[in-house]
């Protein structure tokens, strides 16, 4: 046995357990919260800004929005907001107008949205919305040319 088998035993790193850490990847999250003046506003920059990871943090009052952009893990950076401020947190529900087939739909349209937004959904019952109501439904269906004893007036 050389002293080269001896070393590669000695430092064998083909076992599962390694001492490295998997580095997070640098994201950004947004999170809705409510601020109501300029003390919430600096209360809910400080819950985030000494957070590991965290290497920028925006405060937009209008739309109660937190941007938090850093190598940090979403659902820890809501944690902290809700735990240090007692308001209430979730990330940010809202997409922009453009991106939703249907924006004026039950499940999307929000009053409480910022200008421009609508609530975001990935449920496929309100996605498929080309009939939104039944009255909708039936009136659309009253005047079809593929059912032919709908409307005699025609």
């Amino acid at each position: 046995m050389g002293a080269l088998d001896h070393l590669s035993n000695v430092f064998d790193c083909s076992s599962g357990h390694s001492k490295l850490k998997k580095r997070k990847q640098l994201q950004t999250v947004e999170i809705k919260v409510k601020i109501d003046c300029e003390g919430c506003e600096r209360k809910v920059r400080r819950s985030v800004e000494g957070m590991k990871g965290v290497t920028s943090v925006q405060v937009e009052p209008k739309q109660s929005k937190l941007t938090v952009i850093g190598y940090v893990d979403p659902e820890k950076v809501v944690a902290r907001v809700a735990h240090r401020t007692g308001k209430k947190v979730e990330l940010w529900p809202y997409v922009p107008y453009d991106v939703v087939e249907h924006p004026y739909a039950p499940g999307v349209y929000d009053k409480k949205a910022p200008a421009g937004y609508v609530r975001s959904t990935q449920d496929p019952q309100v996605s498929q919305l080309a009939r939104a109501s039944s009255t909708e439904v039936r009136y659309t269906t009253a005047f079809s040319d593929e059912n032919p004893t709908a409307c005699v007036v025609m």
